[in-house]
């Protein structure tokens, strides 16, 4: 609790102009009912609300509040809070993270692997790999996290990854089926489809089967502006724009063909 209060001081003192030219942008809760909501020990959707509004800010990644967000990752018992701390600290986490963020992919609430799975799509640890394509190839898991993982496992170029990515190719979504596809596509440079056999046989044809493989940048949300985006001027949209996971080096190889495509795969995030 000592982190709490330590964050809630530091939310209302330390901030300073930062808080003030945020809550500028905001048509509701200020930074400062921001940081008290996540701070609420008695009422868990102010918490989630809190954490929310704390990642998005332009200090969220400031070292308090990363603190904050992994105590709630590891010990807050309600799933949406701690999905909401997940994915806060894949955003503004380093790789460190990346382990306690796979244990996560068990937890019994959907919401929570859901947003492990994406968190790792920022993060990078190969050690964790093995985590994310075990979750992959068990069909019991809920479609979307199989897509997330799928997606992730793409900065990944081992053989246990591919062997995973094929096996998700005959598994019954389609969603699934194409974001393994492309997952493969970028760690081999080539496109066989969703054929596993070809993508097997080919695969047995090839010394070093990731010499050619494209960057990994992992997903981000877009959508084109609307009538009120332009209305409201004063609030201008920025996209966050697709990047190489924390911890993860420029291989210098080409990057993605389009970034826009991976808009198509997954729910991706902003």
């Amino acid at each position: 609790m000592s982190l709490l209060v330590a964050l809630a001081m530091v939310a209302c003192d330390g901030a300073g102009s930062d808080l003030r030219d945020f809550g500028e942008t905001f048509s509701g809760p200020t930074p400062q009912d921001a940081a008290s909501d996540a701070t609420d020990p008695s009422n868990a959707e102010s918490q989630r609300r809190g954490t929310v509004l704390l990642s998005a800010a332009p200090w969220g990644g400031s070292p308090v509040y990363v603190k904050f967000y992994r105590l709630y990752v590891e010990e807050n018992v309600d799933p949406l809070v701690r999905a909401a701390a997940i994915e806060a600290l894949g955003r503004h986490g380093d790789p460190s993270d990346a382990a306690p963020i796979s244990r996560q992919l068990t937890h019994s609430s959907r919401q929570v692997r859901l947003a492990a799975a994406k968190a790792l799509q920022r993060l990078h640890d190969p050690a964790v790999a093995d985590a994310m394509w075990r979750r992959l190839i068990d069909d019991d898991e809920e479609a979307d996290v199989r897509v997330e993982l799928a997606i992730g496992l793409a900065q990944y170029p081992t053989d246990a990854v591919f062997q995973a990515l094929c096996t998700a190719l005959d598994q019954r979504e389609l969603t699934v089926n194409l974001a393994a596809s492309d997952s493969l596509r970028l760690l081999t440079n080539h496109d066989l489809g969703m054929d596993r056999a070809m993508w097997l046989s080919w695969a047995r044809s090839q010394p070093n089967l990731f010499d050619e493989r494209i960057v990994y940048l992992y997903p981000t949300y877009q959508r084109r502006f609307d009538f009120w985006d332009v209305v409201v001027f004063w609030q201008p949209i920025t996209w966050d724009q697709p990047s190489i996971p924390a911890g993860m080096t420029d291989p210098g190889l080409r990057p993605t063909n389009d970034p826009e495509e991976f808009e198509n795969i997954g729910d991706g995030k902003s």
